[in-house]
């Protein structure tokens, strides 16, 4: 072979092995760590007014307020109802005048206070009493603000019921009730003395000053909500005496009696109708949450190649266009504040006011039962999150600190979570076929604020989302475990049944929230756009008609015009409009947007109706007053009959023409549980809130102007990242996230 070809030979095998060599080694090495970019928020602090107390400002002032009132406290946490005790702090959100002086005029920063909520049940007329304490962190002056807020004192038995009442209730039951009735308990309910676990009905009577209350009884099992043994009993426990508490009735199986003694003696004789229950076993058996099919391929994760594209500083968040300050009032849970996209307000408060159920049931506590968990505490409930499946596995998670039932401030650990989602849909796109050939789109991509109570039976999933369009998103998901009764009689005509004995109750959720937005300023109008078909000749053929549509459009003058019943028919475009014009001579706006499918409202002729007549109104627009920071109150629970405050007051027919202007929005569903509610409630459906879009709010959408566009033509070579930044994923993608370990505090702090 000539010499020369044998080199060429040579060389080329060599060239070969190196490129072999490159390739096995490259292939053999780990990708890189997924890098972080730093977002920069020149916020400044200013947020902070905004901010959820801290834990030591917390104890600062039970200090100073058991140092200055000149009272007795007793740890809300051992308290008998005779006692005095703190039963919340919570921040108290300045007044929004002050707010904007100090966020746009250069005024000053308002003092930093906080609201105390006690209870004084040794005084000659107990009542409860909410201070405004200040100036944090270190407290100088008190002043009871309860007149100033409410007209009056408030009366003792519209408390909210703390958590040692319940344990108090419990004891009576154990020892003084359930004793009364041994051969029953012991025979039918198989009870020794902690299988039985029971659940309270509210609100807690007939009329103002009652505190009795139904205990509806289940098996004390996982799950527990879905095994009732069919025995309920109805305590009176309005004295401040424990000693004198009492039962007033009890039903088991479809029949009442006087107490348990009467009940005793009926059984003995073989006077009742026994149904027994079988006994579950401690998993709770069909109410058990423990998967029935082992763990296979993982499911789909979601990461950030270039790390997280926002940034959480304090209270203050920062994605894209948008920025804000978020907060966990301890009563009605998550809450923006100044709410900004490009830099301009677009709303100063946007909140959770009241999650309401009402139940069906042919037993007397489920009959009965109007919860409204703010008197509960929806922030109070806010649960820890886990990683991976209450949200994101890399999502931001914040703790939660409050002050509520005790003198010492707990923490609910990561109770709130921050993280951008590929929704895996385009936010917009055109693919063009016709003339120029092109394709144009834009991920839907957007950032969502999370948190979870779990309150009782049901877990309420609370989103704020923010899009890139901007649009922002309210949106409440339920969960947990259906509420049921014991089947007996005519049940199925409130229900389904779901097990052997056990009746999932028809029940209406309503979700109320304060939207609070400033267009342009804070001086908006409501105007609604809407549309009806007109008849017309054709131009061209007058002999010919033809129906076509037209808008129509209305400014709503005052407030009895802006308030929408339930189930009426609303204008499909109602909006906050500016006194400013965008490029086209259109006023600028955000329009409300509301997804619900609500059963019917309590009708008005309830004695206790006016106490949650925000839940009238699909939607209600009224002139922001500092007076009426809120649509109810966490003392209507207990007295709806006397509500502390009627939300229907606030309308009153005044002009709401260029006012600062509050939206009431109501959203809800109808939940019929059915079998497939066992072992308990999917999210799948049960979604429902409302949408801010803008309108006519800019020249154009303003997603144009998204990082994130994609866009490329026939004759580009759309395979460059140049051209499409999609294409270089296999590059720019190919890092490992970085994975921390998977930690759970949510069983600490019970």
């Amino acid at each position: 072979m000539h010499m020369k070809t044998v080199l060429i030979l040579l060389v080329l095998a060599l060239a070969t092995i190196f490129a072999l060599v490159c390739v096995l080694l490259t292939r053999g090495r780990a990708p890189s760590t997924c890098q972080h970019q730093e977002q920069e928020d020149t916020n400044d602090g200013q947020s902070l007014v905004f901010a959820d107390l801290t834990p030591e400002e917390m104890v600062r002032v039970v200090r100073y307020l058991q140092g200055n009132l000149g009272v007795q406290l007793v740890d809300a946490s051992r308290a008998k109802p005779s006692d005095n005790c703190i039963a919340s702090v919570d921040l108290q959100v300045p007044a929004k005048a002050e707010v904007l002086r100090f966020l746009d005029g250069g005024g000053a920063r308002p003092p930093r206070e906080a609201l105390a909520v006690l209870y004084f049940g040794n005084q000659p007329e107990p009542n409860v009493t909410e201070y405004v304490v200040g100036p944090l962190p270190m407290p100088a002056y008190h002043r009871d603000v309860t007149v100033q807020k409410y007209g009056g004192k408030v009366p003792y038995h519209r408390r909210p019921t703390l958590a040692v009442e319940y344990k108090q209730i419990a004891a009576f039951l154990k020892t003084q009730v359930f004793s009364a009735a041994p051969s029953f308990m012991h025979q039918v309910m198989e009870y020794d003395g902690a299988s039985l676990a029971t659940v309270s009905a509210a609100p807690r009577g007939f009329q103002s000053g009652d505190r009795r209350s139904w205990f509806v009884l289940f098996q004390n099992v996982s799950g527990f909500f879905v095994h009732p043994v069919g025995l309920e009993v109805l305590v009176d426990h309005s004295s401040l005496d424990i000693s004198r508490w009492a039962v007033s009735r009890v039903f088991y199986n479809g029949q009442y009696y006087r107490d348990m003694i009467q009940l005793e003696g009926a059984y003995v004789q073989g006077r009742i109708s026994v149904e027994k229950v079988k006994k579950a076993p401690w998993d709770g058996d069909f109410s058990s949450m423990k998967p029935r099919a082992p763990s296979a391929a993982l499911f789909p994760l979601q990461y950030e190649p270039q790390g997280p594209r926002y940034s959480v500083r304090n209270n203050h968040v920062l994605f894209q266009a948008w920025s804000f300050a978020f907060g966990m009032s301890v009563n009605t849970g998550l809450r923006l504040f100044d709410i900004r996209h490009k830099g301009e307000r677009v709303a100063y408060e946007i909140s959770v006011q009241e999650a309401l159920s009402v139940y069906g049931s042919n037993c007397p506590g489920g009959m009965s039962t109007r919860y409204m968990d703010g008197s509960f505490g929806i922030g109070h409930y806010t649960s820890p999150l886990v990683r991976g499946v209450d949200c994101p596995y890399l999502a931001t998670y914040q703790d939660v600190h409050y002050l509520a039932h005790s003198h010492v401030p707990r923490v609910s650990k990561s109770a709130l979570c921050i993280f951008e989602q590929n929704l895996g849909s385009p936010l917009r796109r055109h693919y063009s076929n016709l003339q120029s050939l092109y394709y144009g789109g834009l991920v839907n991509s957007a950032l969502v604020v999370r948190s979870i109570a779990t309150i009782g039976n049901y877990d309420y999933v609370w989103d704020f989302i923010f899009y890139q369009n901007g649009a922002i998103e309210g949106k409440v998901q339920a969960t947990g475990y259906a509420s049921s009764s014991f089947l007996h009689g005519d049940g199925l005509r409130y229900g389904n049944r779901v097990w052997e004995h056990t009746l999932g109750t028809v029940h209406t959720h309503s979700i109320n929230y304060k939207v609070d937005l400033d267009v342009g300023g804070v001086k908006n109008s409501l105007v609604a756009h809407d549309m009806a078909f007109e008849m017309a000749r054709a131009p061209w053929s007058p002999e010919q008609q033809i129906e076509r549509p037209r808008l129509t459009k209305k400014v709503l003058d005052t407030e009895d015009q802006a308030a929408f019943r339930l189930q009426s028919k609303m204008p499909r475009y109602i909006y906050f409009a500016a006194n400013s014009k965008n490029k086209w001579g259109h006023q600028r706006g955000y329009r409300i947007q509301i997804t619900s499918f609500a059963g019917d409202p309590v009708p008005e002729a309830s004695s206790m109706e006016r106490a949650i007549s925000w839940a009238r109104y699909q939607l209600a627009v009224t002139r922001r007053k500092e007076e009426e920071p809120t649509s109810t109150s966490i003392y209507n629970q207990n007295d709806p009959w006397t509500p502390t405050v009627a939300f229907a007051d606030f309308i009153n027919n005044e002009t709401i023409t260029n006012e600062d202007l509050v939206a009431w929005i109501t959203a809800g569903f109808l939940h019929i549980p059915h079998s497939e509610d066992i072992p308990n409630t999917v999210t799948v459906g049960n979604a429902v809130g409302f949408l801010l879009r803008p309108y006519n709010y800019y020249d154009l959408d303003p997603s144009i102007y998204s990082h994130d566009g994609v866009f490329f033509t026939s004759e580009q070579d759309f395979m460059a990242c140049e051209i499409n930044p999609i294409a270089c994923l296999p590059k720019t993608a190919s890092c490992l996230p970085n994975f921390p370990p998977f930690t759970y505090d949510g069983f600490q702090n019970m």
